[in-house]
Order: structure tokens, then C-alpha cells, then sequence
């Protein structure tokens, strides 16, 4: 997983303040040190980098009125719900959320929380976080556009610019944090194009660059979104964004199905990213994201298992091989290819290229971590933060698939991490969280999810 996709059958690493001092074969490590931990028969990989969700959505999983609905229909039936949070909801999602991620292998995560009813702030989802250990891009998302102005969410969702602008600039002076190995960064995150005007849009670029701090927001998700855009802008969602200064190295947009090849080009000339959320497309219905096209320009391209409401689950694991079997699918459809597979008689020539497992991990680490802008994590390399997982490979899922355990991680049906490492220090030890007792956690998430749609 580093720039040369090393493989290192016997590997290991030596870490030290929670950073890789030395990676190589083990023999070639320090024979001491305070732990020593034996993974003969794992699989270990970088730890898995999510670059889209929202957390405070785990309280809305499969909700019978949403389940059946696209991307409008289904915020529209959520909404009513969603204004119910309160702070510590805000708190019990993001933990269940981070903790899913972290038996998924995940150690990095960003987070979109746009919406702040009954006292609720995105200071709770930070606070929850450093419990778990997982890192965060934290997303102070805003919605300003309620219905009465001619947005999607209800008056009573929304908030004002200046609020809006206030708040975003004590959360980066009280919890961004630029350096490597960082725990919290925080990110400017307007909700969408039908949600904000595009003066928050402006104003949030300018603050956003001001304090160097990234920019995210969800685009170009469905067909009904470019119709909004180009009605009420005169523009279709890409070049939207271009109108309002949301072009740039420091960019990264969620979901961004609906583009056009002169689109792509845009996005890779100005280094923006893309959070491909495969599961959550897939549920309502939205579309294939062209990730072929991306990563043929150049795109920075990492996965998102986007919110538990429209995904029902936060396992990024999963999310890499339904990104490998949907690239597939499309594949199929077009007939188009960047590389030649073997025919069926095995004497070559094939008319698609196929995405790899290889390929669709190196979206759930690398990708990620350029989408999110950071270079100390998404591999494991000397001076990069010591993130990692590990699975147990002698388990019955694997039987019959130990010949290549890299492609098994993605190809067979995804497991529960054994181990999960972020910073150096246990989240998740023997299949088990380290830092909070799981029953104890979903009995109270359960509560309150209970509570809201009991109304």
C-alpha cells in the first residue's frame, strides 16, 4: 500500500509514539519492545479511511417510511424525525457509528453533521469521538435554504448565515488541528446545493481558506439535483460550484454521480476529490458514480459508506468490495475498458478491465487520504501515523482463499477486524472494542432511536 504496492509476506512494524519508525520483514525488526504482538496467520492492511458519512443517522436505519424512496422523497420523510435530535443523540450515533467503522477496519473518518436541532452541536460528536479513538474530519455542515425560500428542509431545520458563519469559526479556532497525526480537523460543509444559498457557499470558501481548513459538500448526487441547479442557479451542478469559488486542491465532494466528461476534467485540473458512496447510490436508487473516468484523469477518488439511513450499515470494508463489484457492473454495461482481460479460453484479449480488489482497497486508504487531504495516513510507510487492522485469516470465511489473503479481504464477504490500531493504542482487541462495552452501547442507542420515532 505504498507507492510501490509493496506486498511483505512475513512483514511487520515497529512503532514507537505512534508513528511507524520501521516497516520490512520481521526478521529485520527490533527483537524488544514495551508489546510485542504476534500476527502470525493475519492479514494486516493500513487502517481504512472514510471520507463521507453521517453519523446521527445510525438512529434512522430502515425506517419504513424511507425505505423505499429516492434521495428527496426520503429526506423529506426523514426531516420531520431528524429535528428530534438532541445533544445526546448527537453523542450515542457518533459512537455507534465510529465504532462499527473501527471493527471494520476503519481509522479515519469524516463525518458531515448539518443539521442542529434542540440544543445540539457538532462539539458533542467530538467529544464522543475522542472516546472511541478514531480519528475525525469533523464537518460543520449548515443548511440555510428551508422551504419558504424555495429549499428542500423545513424552515424549522435551517439557520441563519450569520449563525451559521459565527459557529464555524469557534469550532476551527477551538478543535482544528493542522498538524500530522491529528486527531480532529475541522471542515466547512454547507449541505448541498438545495439546501444553502451560494452566498454561504462564497462565505464559507473564504472563511474555510482563510483558517487552511478543507471544504466538503454533496454534489451532483441525483438527477433530480441537476434539474434544482440549473432552475433556480441557470447551472448544472459542477459548474455551480465553479460560480461560487468550491474549485480547488482543498475540495472534496460527496457522491458527484451526475458529471459530464468536461466535468471530470474540471475536477481533476483543480485537484478536487470525490467521495464515492456505492451502497448509499445504490439504495435510493441514484446512479453509478463514473470512477473509471475519475481515475483515468487523475481524479482523487476515496470511499464513503455515507450515512447509516441511506446505507444501513458503517462497515467501510464492505464498502471497498461493493465498490469493486459495482465498478464491475458498469464495466459490464458499457463494454468500456482501460486494460484487456483474459478471454475465457485464457488466451487473453477480453474486452473489459475489471477493477481489482487491490484497486478498490487502495480507494478505501490511499484515495482516501488525498480526498481528505492528508499524507500521514492511508498507508503503511516509515513516518506515517500508526494506523492499521488486522484479520485472523484461520477462520472459515477464508477457507480456500489463503493463496492470495489480499484479494480475500475484499473478495470474500467482509469480517469483523481482530485488531485496529489508530495512533499506536488499541480500538479494537480479539474482535472486540477496547475503549467501550458494546451491549451497554447499543442498549442506549437503541433508547433513542425509540424515542424519536415514537415522536
Amino acid at each position: 500500500m505504498d507507492d510501490h504496492q509493496r506486498e511483505i509476506p512475513g512483514g511487520g512494524l515497529f512503532i514507537r509514539d505512534g508513528s511507524i519508525e520501521q516497516v520490512g520483514p520481521s526478521a529485520g525488526l527490533p527483537e524488544t519492545a514495551d508489546e510485542a504482538l504476534d500476527l502470525g496467520g493475519h492479514l494486516v492492511l493500513p487502517g481504512l479511511v472514510n471520507t463521507h458519512h453521517h453519523f446521527y443517522q445510525t438512529l434512522t436505519r430502515a425506517v419504513p417510511a424511507a425505505q423505499d424512496a429516492n434521495l428527496f422523497n426520503w429526506l423529506k420523510a426523514l426531516y420531520p424525525i431528524w429535528a428530534r435530535l438532541n445533544p445526546e443523540d448527537i453523542f450515542i450515533s457518533t459512537q455507534t457509528a465510529l465504532a462499527e467503522l473501527a471493527l471494520s477496519g476503519c481509522t479515519t473518518a469524516s463525518d458531515h453533521l448539518y443539521l442542529f436541532p434542540n440544543g445540539s452541536r457538532l462539539d458533542d460528536e467530538i467529544a464522543a469521538a475522542r472516546e472511541i479513538g478514531v480519528r475525525i474530519q469533523a464537518a460543520r455542515g449548515s443548511m440555510s435554504l428551508g422551504e419558504s425560500k424555495g429549499g428542500l428542509p423545513p424552515d424549522s431545520l435551517v439557520d441563519t448565515e450569520e449563525n451559521i458563519l459565527r459557529d464555524s469559526q469557534r469550532l476551527i479556532e477551538t478543535y482544528h488541528d493542522p498538524q500530522p497525526g491529528a486527531f480532529v480537523q475541522v471542515v466547512l460543509a454547507p449541505c448541498s446545493p438545495f439546501s444553502v444559498s451560494g452566498e454561504l457557499m462564497k462565505q464559507s470558501a473564504a472563511l474555510a481558506r482563510q483558517y487552511g481548513v478543507r471544504l466538503h459538500t454533496h454534489l451532483a448526487e441525483t438527477e433530480d439535483e441537476e434539474q434544482f441547479c440549473l432552475q433556480k442557479f441557470g447551472y448544472r451542478p459542477v459548474p455551480y460550484m465553479q460560480s461560487v469559488d468550491w474549485v480547488g486542491e482543498d475540495v472534496w465532494f460527496a457522491h458527484a454521480v451526475y458529471v459530464n466528461d468536461e466535468e471530470v476534467q474540471t475536477f481533476a485540473r483543480h485537484g478536487c476529490g470525490v467521495a464515492h458512496c456505492p451502497s448509499s447510490n445504490m439504495r435510493l436508487a441514484s446512479g453509478i458514480a463514473p470512477i473509471k473516468e475519475y481515475l483515468a484523469a487523475g481524479v482523487k477518488v476515496g470511499l464513503g459508506v455515507d450515512g447509516s439511513a441511506s446505507n444501513d450499515s458503517s462497515n467501510l470494508l464492505a464498502e471497498a468490495r461493493q465498490a469493486m463489484l459495482l465498478a464491475r457492473l458498469k464495466e459490464g454495461i458499457t463494454g468500456f475498458s482501460l486494460t484487456p482481460n483474459p478471454s475465457p479460453d485464457g488466451r487473453g484479449g477480453g474486452a473489459r478491465a475489471l477493477m481489482s480488489a487491490r484497486a478498490a482497497l487502495r480507494l478505501a486508504t490511499r484515495g482516501g487520504a488525498a480526498a481528505l487531504g492528508r499524507s500521514d495516513i492511508g498507508s503503511l510507510e516509515v513516518g506515517k501515523c500508526a494506523d492499521f487492522f488486522a484479520i485472523d485469516l484461520n477462520r472459515l470465511d477464508y477457507a480456500g482463499a489463503l493463496h492470495d489473503p489480499v484479494a480475500a479481504a475484499v473478495f470474500c464477504h467482509p469480517v469483523r477486524a481482530d485488531i485496529t490500531v489508530v495512533g499506536g493504542k488499541f480500538v479494537v482487541r480479539g474482535g472486540r472494542l477496547v475503549t467501550l462495552d458494546e451491549r451497554i452501547l447499543a442498549e442506549r442507542h437503541n433508547q433513542a432511536a425509540q424515542r424519536l420515532l415514537a415522536g
